[in-house]
């Protein structure tokens, strides 16, 4: 029924727990999750979980915000793209909410590992999972100047863990992206938040935990899974005045149709 479009189960605080998550998704009637990449470091154990279990997929990139790490070329995301049930390029993108001292201009190594990560998502077809953080009109620019917008041929995407304003949804819309909601739409000192969600259309929206982060309410500042994701498709059924159903089933397409899927009951 429910799709936890992004999190992070290669991470320590639910790797050794995976069995026990699977049985939680199971009862809450969460089918499927994608499992993303943050690091090529990490990228073997996001894939076996891929390879292991068939309602799990996988993605290949790296951060923008994780730095003494294996940078990445396009050669080398074009050959773990090319791998088994990975159907994503990310997450990527921009973060300047920590620059430790340093300048946007000093973050050049940020936008650079960017534009690598939209070129080898042109060159795949697959899509682009952005993170952005304090630096909107800079990852819009670079979507723009890559052409990585389905407006111009590119591959789109989904801007995920969406927290910014309605204007940059409407420009992330613009350049063919989904918008992704996690659980900070259910927090609330997030009004701002729930009027984008308001205004995205339920074609173009998606759910996710970004597990271990970020839990819903009411298990907000406890360990995420994803098992949560229904909360945030009811926050979403309740700003749109739809049944929860209606919700899961558009996220659940909306999923299927970005990343190239065959509907559940086909799925491998």
């Amino acid at each position: 029924m429910y799709v936890d479009s992004h999190c992070h189960l290669s991470f320590p605080e639910l790797l050794g727990r995976i069995d026990a998550i699977r049985a939680d998704m199971a009862a809450a009637r969460v089918d499927r999750a994608l499992v993303i990449c943050t690091t090529l470091e990490e990228f073997d154990s996001v894939h076996a979980l891929a390879l292991r279990y068939d309602n799990f997929w996988a993605s290949a990139g790296v951060h923008p915000d994780n730095e003494g790490i294996e940078e990445p070329t396009l050669e080398r995301l074009l050959d773990l793209a090319r791998r088994p049930r990975v159907v994503g390029i990310g997450e990527t993108g921009l973060d300047y909410y920590r620059l430790n001292g340093r300048s946007i201009a000093d973050m050049a190594w940020q936008r650079e590992r960017f534009r690598v990560h939209i070129r080898a998502a042109r060159a795949t077809g697959m899509p682009l999972i952005i993170h952005t953080r304090s630096a909107s009109a800079d990852t819009l620019a670079i979507l723009r100047e890559e052409q990585g917008g389905t407006t111009d041929g590119g591959p789109g995407g989904v801007f995920h863990c969406f927290t910014e304003t309605a204007e940059v949804a409407r420009a992330a819309l613009d350049l063919g992206f989904h918008i992704s909601f996690s659980g900070i739409l259910t927090f609330r000192n997030a009004e701002d938040l729930r009027e984008v969600a308001r205004f995205v259309p339920m074609d173009r929206c998606l759910i996710e935990t970004d597990s271990p982060y970020l839990a819903p309410v009411p298990y907000r500042g406890k360990t995420n899974s994803p098992a949560y994701v229904p909360h945030v498709a009811a926050q979403i059924a309740q700003l749109k005045g739809l049944a929860v159903e209606a919700v899961a089933e558009a996220t659940s397409r909306n999923f299927e149709q970005l990343f190239k899927l065959p509907p559940l009951e086909h799925a491998a």
